[in-house]
């Protein structure tokens, strides 16, 4: 029989290529449940089926005491046997944790491989990760010899919960201290583990592999298996195909060989050989199963290839599997997709034929799909046929779903009013419609979604109204109807609008969530409204909702933009009475807002408050205080400021060596300004050319003209290029000093830069140019 796949030289496969076995071939168990061997009480004696039986009774009699006479009377019989026989009998895995605990408490007992192994078969199954881990490491610490086979199923336990790296600690662990010498079946269950894992485990693969052939175990079927799945895992097609072929060769190849590989094409993207790959199964009569059939269809539609997922769904078809409603709903919905509507409808037609009942989902995707409303009712008149009432609503709602998503919200709302009147006979487009859908009472769902779609279309008036005709129909309107009218009432600033709405909610019998509050606060803090926001925090305090961040600070930033400073400081002091700490950023903007009334005393005591009640400012805060303390000349508490900055782990910025720098120089401490300078250099932070420009000018300011130049010169050398308002600054300082030579030459190589000055630059020169020439006062 010719190879699937293309054939790989010798040179490749020699990792695979097996050596005579060194002992029996073992049998490959895929059932974790059960006993690990069958065979290793031969020299035991019998258990007694007694004492089994009232164990498992005192372990699981409520309340269990480990007081309990009978069960101290049975402890000096206890075996290694009995113990597993109880761990097996056992359903709880709680339960038999606590008996595995108890029994090697008692005198003359310790566990055996077989014991830990059941316990480790109900915490694999129970998912207990945490004492299935630590009972690796009592295994190997308790010096327990294990079988190769009790290894082997030691290992699956940890790899079907998932830890791969702990069953390869676990396997070199037991063999380095000589408790075990693992044969073929140890190493394939540890293969098997690695298959598992989900990060690239090529290497530790191979080097597993090697340890094998350097043991002289034969590499069969079980061990080329897992092989082929961490090498498909990673995406190493060359190596995963060199296996293949050399399972195909032994006749290894079966459904589960051929999963792996052709799922695998398709997670690669590659749905083109995965099809080729499966018609090349077909000619040598090897099937796909079941599960692979969806798996793949499934893949396929994932991967936008519907049409290979309906060769796919054909092939299965004609293998005779049972075609179910998950397959239809996934074609069909790739089909919807990808506009193919027709063979959408088509493959709905098929499945009724065959009598599968369509869900909703299904449904859902079909009727949207249309683009306008003659299509629509093509399809409804193709699904109709005897639809129960259940169905018929679910039609109802995905023709107002489709009309919704298309546009036609008008449309929608007119079929929901005419639903509501039970009539049909009038013509129109809508009404063909209703006559097609029968007559459907709506429901709830159905007003939520036209009185959504109307509100997304800005039409709240006709929401509202249909709100109301909803409750005299006696349809119960929900929370979500609720909260997207009154958050569009109050986006529109209609607060009475939506105040009214939120009573009605509460006599519903219905409690407002964190939205519906948030939405009515956020209109509140628009207005300004601080006395009515506050009442509403309280409210909302009482039913455990928190105010949203943006609003309180929105309503911050409104208050300081309108000097209504200290407002807005009593705003947030009654929210932190109220049980709330308001954001950083609000607090920076208080604080923003007093430094710029010059209130910076009480800029600064906020600060200290809001440090207090465990609220961190960030550097934005602590450059406004420093901004507004080097404003009020206070430079010193402004650096002292910054050194409490340093302290906390914030690094300072540029800017806020900036606001110092600015500060000295303004103060006429320009040798401070300096050292700041210095600072930034050994703090890596690089002076930017608003730094630079604000000490030149006051070091022209302090007389230095020197220092001015050096450092202007240092500037270029930095690879800071000057601007124009530092051009201006040089020239303007170069005046001052009685430099009106040098300031000009600095002004033409402004001009060739196309930097054009402002006019007291010129007037400047000219200024300093007559002082030079000394003439007399007029």
């Amino acid at each position: 029989m010719a190879l699937l796949l293309p054939r790989i030289s010798k040179t490749h496969r020699n990792l695979w290529k097996s050596t005579p076995p060194r002992s029996p071939p073992i049998i490959f168990s895929k059932q974790l449940t059960g006993k690990a061997c069958s065979n290793h009480y031969a020299s035991d004696t019998d258990t007694d089926p007694s004492l089994v039986s009232a164990l498992i009774s005192i372990f699981t009699k409520r309340p269990f005491s480990p007081d309990d006479p009978e069960l101290k009377a049975l402890a000096p019989r206890l075996t290694t046997k009995a113990v597993e026989s109880v761990l097996n009998g056992l359903r709880s895995w709680k339960t038999a944790h606590v008996f595995f605990t108890w029994a090697p408490n008692q005198c003359g007992y310790t566990h055996n491989c077989y014991t830990y192994n059941a316990m480790a078969s109900h915490l694999s199954r129970a998912r207990q990760n945490a004492p299935l881990r630590a009972m690796a490491m009592e295994v190997v610490s308790s010096n327990c010899s294990l079988t190769p086979g009790a290894l082997g199923f030691f290992l699956r336990c940890l790899a079907s919960v998932d830890l791969v790296q702990e069953a390869n600690f676990f396997f070199d662990q037991v063999t380095a201290k000589g408790l075990c010498v693992p044969n073929s079946y140890s190493y394939n269950c540890l293969l098997e583990a690695i298959s598992k894992s989900k990060s690239n485990s090529i290497e530790l693969l191979e080097m597993r592999l090697q340890e094998m052939r350097d043991s002289g175990w034969e590499f069969g079927k079980h061990t080329l298996t897992p092989a082929l799945q961490v090498y498909c895992n990673a995406g190493k097609f060359e190596k995963a195909l060199n296996i293949f072929n050399e399972m195909y060769e032994r006749g290894w190849v079966d459904a589960h060989v051929m999963s792996i590989l052709v799922v695998s094409f398709s997670k690669w993207g590659e749905v083109d050989k995965a099809f080729d790959l499966i018609e090349r199964m077909e000619d040598h009569k090897l099937g796909l199963n079941e599960k692979t059939f969806h798996v793949l269809i499934h893949g396929f539609v994932r991967q936008s290839r519907v049409d290979k997922a309906l060769q796919l769904f054909d092939k299965m078809r004609k293998s005779g599997f049972a075609l179910d409603i998950s397959l239809y709903d996934i074609l069909i919905g790739g089909l919807c997709k990808n506009k193919e509507l027709e063979k959408a409808l088509s493959m709905y037609s098929e499945m009724k034929a065959l009598g599968i009942h369509a869900d909703a989902g299904i449904l859902a995707k079909l009727i949207p799909s249309f683009s306008d409303e003659v299509e629509m009712i093509r399809v409804l008149e193709e699904v109709q046929g005897d639809l129960d009432e259940e169905d018929m609503l679910l039609l109802c709602t995905s023709v107002l779903n489709g009309l919704t998503n298309i546009g036609s919200i008008d449309k929608a709302y007119q079929l929901l009013q005419a639903m509501m009147q039970y009539e049909s006979d009038s013509e129109g487009g809508v009404d063909k419609i209703l006559v097609v859908m029968k007559r459907v009472r709506p429901v709830t769902t159905n007003f939520e979604i036209v009185i959504d779609g109307l509100l997304r279309f800005g039409k709240s008036d006709m929401a509202l109204s249909l709100y109301k005709d909803m409750i005299q129909i006696g349809c119960k309107p929900n929370v979500s109807i609720y909260n997207n009218l009154i958050d569009a009432l109050c986006n529109s600033d209609r607060l009475d609008e939506s105040y009214k709405l939120l009573r009605e909610m509460e006599q519903s019998g219905l409690e407002p969530t964190h939205f519906t509050h948030n939405s009515i606060f956020g209109c509140l803090c628009r207005r300004q409204d601080v006395v009515a926001a506050l009442n509403l925090v309280k409210e909302m305090r009482a039913c455990g909702h928190e105010p949203w961040i943006k609003y309180s600070t929105l309503l911050v930033k409104q208050l300081c933009k309108h000097e209504k400073v200290v407002e807005a400081c009593n705003f947030l002091d009654n929210m932190v009475h109220a049980g709330f700490l308001p954001d950083i950023v609000a607090y920076s903007t208080a604080i923003n807002g007093l430094v710029k009334i010059q209130e910076v005393d009480r800029a600064v005591q906020l600060f200290q408050d809001i440090c207090a009640h465990g609220c961190c400012p960030d550097i934005v805060s602590h450059n406004i205080l420093i901004s507004g303390l080097c404003k009020a000349k206070r430079v010193s508490e402004a650096e002292s400021l910054l050194d409490e900055m340093v302290m906390k782990g914030l690094v300072p910025s540029v800017v806020t060596y900036n606001l110092l720098i600015d500060g000295w120089c303004k103060t006429s401490h320009v040798d401070k300004a300096i050292l700041c300078l210095s600072r930034m250099f050994g703090e890596d932070r690089e002076p930017n050319v608003i730094t630079y420009t604000t000490l030149i000018d006051g070091l022209f300011n302090a007389g230095r003209v020197d220092d001015a130049l050096a450092l202007w010169n240092n500037m270029g050398k930095k690879g800071c290029a000057p601007n124009r308002i530092a051009y201006m600054a040089l020239i303007t300082g170069l005046c001052k000093c009685g430099k009106p030579d040098e300031a000009l030459v600095y002004l033409r190589e402004m001009e060739e830069k196309e930097m054009k000055p402002e006019i007291f630059v010129y007037a400047a020169v000219v200024s300093a140019r007559l002082s030079e020439l000394n003439l007399p006062r007029q």
